[in-house]
């Protein structure tokens, strides 16, 4: 199974595994699908009046978590059945709270019934419909007459990052060349090397010939884990 990183932009959605044999319409519209229904579901956990939150409060954490972006970070990939359990859980829950339905007007019945009017609104914005759905990875356009195999190969191990995007809208920008957690890393390291290299300065000190922030190859030997080693004749 091929693991998706599916992002919109450069933010994080959610995991999605699919078969590299799949055909990417399909894969297309089931991504559109899942997006959208996340979306629907973090709706309705914020449509609630005071009153009925202090009442679904549990009801809207769970299933706030199962849709979570944080899903990304656990490994835990996120199926239409995840979502469809979410919106079922909130379905039952406000039945309980109101055993004799809620008007036809109500926002939270329309979103249940899919009659939700989001025209002019930032969450119609969100919304991708699936008809209009792109898939992009690499900076190519994952294009619905073919195979996901097509693309990335016959490794059923392989994962890549998918950027969703409404067709339209051009091709996304692409990934950083390295994550953020290690340029934050190197800004650090050049930050530390900068500080010794002016304290030294400020000392006119000899020692700095001797200092390892004068080493021209220590940050490579800093990302490799090596460093420290003396050698001497046995």
């Amino acid at each position: 199974m091929v693991l998706l990183h599916v992002k919109r932009g450069d933010e994080s959605q959610f995991l999605l595994q699919a078969p590299g044999s799949t055909e990417l319409e399909e894969l297309t519209v089931q991504v559109a699908r899942v997006y959208n229904g996340r979306l629907k579901v973090q709706r309705l956990c914020s449509a609630p009046n005071e009153k009925m939150k202090q009442v679904l409060k549990k009801t809207i954490e769970e299933a706030k978590a199962i849709i979570s972006k944080k899903q990304v970070e656990a490994g835990v990939c996120v199926t239409m059945e995840m979502v469809k359990d979410a919106l079922d859980q909130l379905r039952g829950a406000v039945m309980i709270v109101y055993p004799m339905g809620l008007p036809p007007y109500d926002p939270i019945r329309m979103e249940f019934e899919n009659k939700e009017d989001l025209s002019g609104t930032q969450a119609g914005l969100n919304v991708i419909k699936e008809a209009e759905a792109q898939l992009w990875w690499a900076a190519k356009e994952l294009r619905r007459t073919k195979k996901l195999s097509d693309y990335v190969g016959k490794n059923e191990k392989t994962k890549i990052i998918a950027k969703i995007q409404q067709r339209g809208q051009g091709a996304p920008a692409r990934e950083p060349i390295i994550s953020s957690e290690e340029q934050k890393q190197l800004m650090l390291y050049y930050h530390r090397r900068q500080e010794e290299l002016k304290r030294l300065e400020e000392n006119d000190d000899d020692a700095y010939l001797n200092s390892p922030w004068a080493d021209n190859t220590a940050l490579k030997r800093h990302f490799h884990g090596v460093k420290d080693i003396k050698w001497r004749p046995r």
